[in-house]
Formats: C-alpha cells, sequence, structure tokens
C-alpha cells in the first residue's frame, strides 16, 4: 500500500469547472494504476474514471463521459481529474484510489484496489 493524497476540491457553480489532484508516495509511481471514485450523501460508492500505469488506456462512467478528463503525470506521482461542465449531480466527496498494477486493463472495481485517500469534497450548487 501506498500513502494517496487528494487536492482541489471545493465549491463551483452549475457549468463550472475543478481539477482534483492525487499524489502518491512511492518511488515505482509509473507501475500503478490509479482510479477515481466519489460517494454522495445517501449513496453508495461509484466508480468516476480510470486510467492504467502507463497512462495509454482510460475508462469513465457513462455520467461522466465527455465532461470529466483523467490523466497522469508519473514525473510527479500525481494524476489528475479534470471535471467540466460540472452539475449539481457530481456533488460528491471523490476519492483515489491505486494498486501497483501493470496491464492494459483499467481497474474500476473498489476491491481491486489496495490504497486510498482521505477524499476531497465537490459541492455544484444549482
Amino acid at each position: 500500500q501506498v500513502h494517496v493524497v487528494e487536492s482541489g476540491g471545493g465549491l463551483v457553480q452549475t457549468g463550472g469547472s475543478l481539477r482534483l489532484s492525487c499524489t502518491a508516495s512511492t518511488t515505482i509511481f509509473g507501475n500503478y494504476a490509479m482510479g477515481w471514485f466519489r460517494q454522495a450523501p445517501g449513496k453508495g460508492q461509484e466508480f468516476v474514471a480510470g486510467i492504467n500505469w502507463a497512462g495509454a488506456s482510460a475508462d469513465y462512467a457513462d455520467s461522466v463521459k465527455g465532461r470529466f478528463t483523467i490523466s497522469r503525470d508519473n514525473a510527479k506521482n500525481t494524476v489528475y481529474l479534470q471535471m467540466n461542465s460540472l452539475k449539481p449531480e457530481d456533488t460528491a466527496v471523490y476519492y483515489c484510489a491505486a494498486r501497483n498494477f501493470i496491464s492494459p486493463k483499467v481497474i474500476i472495481t473498489p476491491a481491486d484496489y489496495d490504497s486510498w485517500g482521505q477524499g476531497t469534497q465537490v459541492t455544484v450548487s444549482s
């Protein structure tokens, strides 16, 4: 397991943008598959986006396709989630997850990640 820290959450109006960042404390960040999940009040955890170790593959929940973009900078041990055209239903705590996993596949299941951050709150006002 590695230490994972999210940042960049906040309050934004409908239609606005935010960029979340997630850093992982490891010397082999380039080996790690990374993912973003979210949990809204009273709801279960939801996959948002994932990216494989090389950044060659990414996957998104249908609810965010075309609006959110996941990317990574292995030199900075950081993965990003650019969120555009935000909607009130995007309001949630966003969590970053990591797993040492060299594969072309993107991990979309929470149980397949072994390191999690504490989460960052995103609130979209209507």
